[in-house]
């Protein structure tokens, strides 16, 4: 039996109810079941730093819309959850916290602060996942993983052995992005380009015994301290001859070659590029290219080294060496010019310092073999993106990928398996610390001090969190995973590292496909930032609106790869649509009750009923369609309108006067189970996009299940397909609208009821129209309705809706009284002889056209124009009535 719904939707009341009620009945557990085909998604895992904001909301709730999707379709749906160590961002917090407190990192010791971070985690690494919580995220979180937890570590050591040993992982200097506030080497991942004013200075280098000199153009003068070369494109007959040549590096004693490599742009600047092997990921490449020296110039704080190479500059931060540097150019005629110039320029997204390239000592993993089975996966259909476009950004960085740094200078995070002996210097690489040296026999080994990069254990994600490299009954059923949800922006930092590991460790792609999603930006396009100051709190939109809402405004216009604004009127909209499937609910539950639709079956069904049950069957198998394609957005667009306009507007007013009339039980029977079907089918289809609200209504519109969470996804049936009775009502549909049109215009309203006449020279319309008597002569505000062939009877007054299969006609007295009616119309035509001759002798005055605005003349014209058409109107109208 239905039970009642409180006289107002308010989400506050029921939504961490009804989720603690999920959570004590394991609704959201997977199990290892061979009888069910298993559907799996790994929740990106947020950091523990995190708070949640709309990208999260966004990300989380694409995820749970197809993990309660599939559950309902019976699928054993695992949603795998899970945080992230974020090496840097979680130290950068750590070492702030601890400076309020007086401590400095170094004085703790590596043990000391690793027993900080630690407690730092257990305060804060759940906050993010409580907020998930609050969006209604359905993931399993009795699974919940950690990727510095005992099994992932577990799995990043072997990774790290496993590739050593295969030769991929090794140690040597190559250029790396380096942060000179937090002494660490970063990935390309945590690098931010962002568009700054600057200068280029163009620079004399003199040609070593010849009068002449080269011109340089330079975004950071202090690296010419270590240049080593100046190249010129060997196709530039302006340089040809110069090729070969010594010039004299300015500021110091040294003197460089000139080379020629086809790297160097003949049209851009002076076409002379100054080559810095230890300071450009270019320039690095050029210099293996023709064997060039590599001369670092810069400490780890990004001040000048003291050594020859820094010479007077010695110990000078980067800035003060620049301005230094530029001022001594300028005072020995070796300045030519200084040119504006923007640029691009990499910072660190942690504390926002400019990041400089160097060359460093750093572990790697050769890339080039790695790749090939990533790109050979999307060529042959193994995996895809939604939208496709992003085929491009995946195969352009693994066809031009290099090698990966992956070690960090940083005590958080896994510690590379890596040990040095302290008198032969051999690497051993080993699961524990070795006793002895296998090369010397010396006992004294020291671990090398680095963490690996937090995208290295992040890679193996999806393998991982279900017991890699264990070979578990999880691991076995549930991958490979089937989809991964994430932005666009990490596509290369994420993704192609989790398919290339997924490859080289599981022989598998880790997912099929890779569903896209973009930004939400603000109202005006913008990114949401702190500098801005225009983020969302999902959390306060949750406590204004709750969480239904908010997830029905990220998804409602939602496309693959697309980026999206957020407008609170969206969100009002969303809330809005609520109250109307609440109030709608609490209508049907009142009026079912006492009603006995036991003995209904289809073909106790009336015209009215049918159609509904057509259109919502029809509804559910459009809904799969666009979900099997990832078109949420579109999915729940359907549902919206099939809900808001078909079921409440038209539906639920139809079937009225069957619940209000005497002596029809079985018609009120059939309306009842039907009203009841169509909405428990219509909760079911916006479940996974409202859960909250879905489950609350469901749960008290019906006894026979204790949840909508594991109820059956609706399919379509044949036996509901009514397309037939569509058509006739949709016909009468399209009549009552004909009718309130001519009501609306002649200013009737809807309580004054009038006699309608049908005529139709079609039997198959005046049936339809008998079938749909009642429902129609209710909507078309119909005292009375009398269908017929022609027009026998009906008076010569009489107002017309034409519609294609048949014509109404309401007889004119019924609907205004014509006397008081002339009365206004003769009022009205006075009204406008009045404008129309003030406006006409305005615009007759040649003092006013001479004199007036444009705008103002043009403002007139318009009020002529108008004024005329309405003049028109109510004479048309009076010679109707007279």
């Amino acid at each position: 039996m239905a039970k009642e719904l409180a006289k107002t939707y308010d989400p506050q009341s029921i939504e961490s109810r009804l989720y603690q009620k999920w959570l004590d009945k394991k609704y959201f557990a997977a199990h290892v079941d061979r009888s069910k085909k298993p559907f799996t998604i790994v929740m990106p895992p947020p950091n523990i730093t995190g708070q949640l904001h709309m990208g999260h909301a966004l990300d989380n709730t694409l995820q749970d819309i197809l993990i309660r999707w599939k559950r309902m379709q019976g699928f054993e749906a695992l949603w795998q959850p899970g945080t992230d160590h974020a090496s840097i961002a979680t130290e950068v917090k750590i070492i702030a916290k601890l400076k309020e407190e007086g401590i400095d990192k170094n004085d703790l010791g590596r043990e000391g602060f690793l027993k900080k971070a630690w407690e730092w985690r257990d305060e804060y690494g759940s906050r993010i996942v409580s907020q998930l919580k609050k969006m209604g995220s359905s993931a399993d979180w009795d699974r919940e993983r950690f990727t510095m937890d005992e099994g992932c570590s577990k799995a990043v050591q072997e990774v790290f052995i496993k590739l050593y040993n295969e030769g991929y992982i090794y140690k040597g200097s190559r250029i790396i992005n380096w942060c000179p506030v937090c002494k660490t080497s970063i990935s390309d991942a945590e690098v931010e380009h962002e568009e700054q004013a600057g200068h280029f200075w163009h620079i004399k280098y003199p040609i070593v015994g010849e009068d002449g000199f080269v011109e340089i153009a330079t975004t950071r003068p202090e690296t010419l301290l270590g240049d080593t070369a100046v190249a010129v494109n060997p196709d530039d007959d302006r340089y040809k001859h110069l090729v070969g040549k010594m010039l004299k590096l300015p500021l110091t004693d040294r003197e460089i070659p000139v080379i020629a490599d086809a790297y160097v742009d003949k049209e851009f600047g002076t076409g002379c590029v100054k080559i810095t092997p230890a300071h450009d990921p270019n320039d690095f490449e050029v210099g293996k290219r023709h064997n060039l020296p590599e001369i670092n110039i810069l400490n780890d704080d990004a001040t000048i080294v003291n050594n020859e190479y820094g010479g007077k500059y010695a110990g000078m931060d980067r800035y003060e060496a620049r301005k230094a540097m530029v001022a001594d150019l300028d005072a020995q005629g070796l300045l030519v010019k200084i040119v504006d110039h923007s640029h691009n320029v990499g910072t660190h997204d942690r504390c926002k310092t400019t990041v400089e390239p160097m060359i460093k000592q750093q572990w790697f993993v050769r890339m080039e073999e790695l790749a090939k089975p990533a790109i050979d996966a999307l060529k042959n259909g193994d995996l895809q993106f939604v939208p496709d476009r992003f085929d491009k950004t995946y195969l352009h960085w693994l066809e031009n990928i290099r090698d990966w740094c992956i070690s960090r200078q940083l005590w958080w995070g896994h510690r590379i398996p890596a040990y040095y002996c302290d008198d032969c210097g051999e690497i051993v690489v080993s699961r524990t610390a070795p006793e002895v040296c296998p090369k010397c026999g010396c006992k004294h080994l020291t671990q090398d001090p680095d963490t690996l990069d937090t995208w290295f254990s992040s890679a193996l994600w999806p393998f991982s969190t279900l017991g890699w490299p264990d070979k578990t009954e999880e691991l076995d059923y549930f991958y490979p995973t089937d989809v991964l949800v994430t932005g666009y922006d990490i596509i290369f930092f994420w993704v192609i590292r989790m398919v290339f590991s997924g490859y080289a460790h599981t022989g598998k792609s880790p997912f099929h496909t890779v569903l896209i999603h973009g930004l939400v930006r603000d109202s005006q396009g913008r990114k949401m930032s702190k500098s801005l100051g225009n983020g969302i709190d999902p959390l306060e939109v949750i406590d204004k609106y709750g969480a239904d809402a908010l997830r029905m405004t990220l998804v409602t216009g939602n496309a693959p790869g697309n980026d999206m604004r957020f407008y609170w009127e969206r969100v009002e909209a969303s809330r809005n649509f609520a109250n109307k499937v609440w109030n709608a609910s609490r209508f049907i539950m009142m009026n079912m009750e006492g009603v006995d639709t036991s003995n209904v079956t289809l073909d106790s069904l009336e015209d009215a009923d049918r159609w509904i049950l057509s259109k919502v069957n029809r509804l559910a198998k459009d809904v799969t369609d666009n979900m099997d394609r990832y078109e949420l957005g579109i999915a729940l667009q359907k549902v919206y309108d099939f809900v808001w306009e078909e079921f409440c507007d038209w539906y639920i007013e139809m079937v009225k006067p069957r619940f209000y009339a005497e002596d029809n039980a079985a018609s009120k029977a059939a309306a009842a189970w039907t009203l009841k079907t169509v909405l428990i089918t219509a909760l079911k289809l916006l479940h996974p996009y409202m859960p909250f609200i879905t489950e609350e209504i469901f749960c008290n519109l019906q006894d026979e299940e204790e949840t909508i969470m594991l109820s059956a996804w609706p399919e379509y049936r044949a036996d509901w397909d009514f397309t037939e009775v569509e058509s006739r009502v949709e016909m009468i549909k399209e009549a009552v609208r004909a009718i309130r049109n001519v009501r609306t215009s002649m200013n009737v309203p809807p309580s004054k009821k009038a006699h309608v006449y049908v005529v139709s020279d079609k039997e198959e319309v005046r049936d339809a129209f008998t079938a749909g008597k009642n429902f129609f002569a209710s909507l078309g505000y119909a005292s009375d309705v009398q269908i017929q062939a022609d027009k026998t009877g009906i008076a010569d007054d009489a107002v017309s809706a034409v519609t294609a299969d048949a014509v109404m006609y309401i007889p004119l007295a019924e609907l205004v009284d014509i006397a008081k009616e002339i009365e206004r119309l003769e009022k009205e035509e006075k009204r406008l002889q009045g404008e129309l001759a003030r406006v006409n002798g305005m615009l007759s005055n040649e003092k006013f056209i001479s004199k007036a605005p444009a705008a103002k003349i043009e403002e007139e014209k318009g009020k002529l124009a108008k004024y005329t058409q309405m003049m028109e109107q109510v004479q048309e109208r009076l010679s109707q009535l007279r």
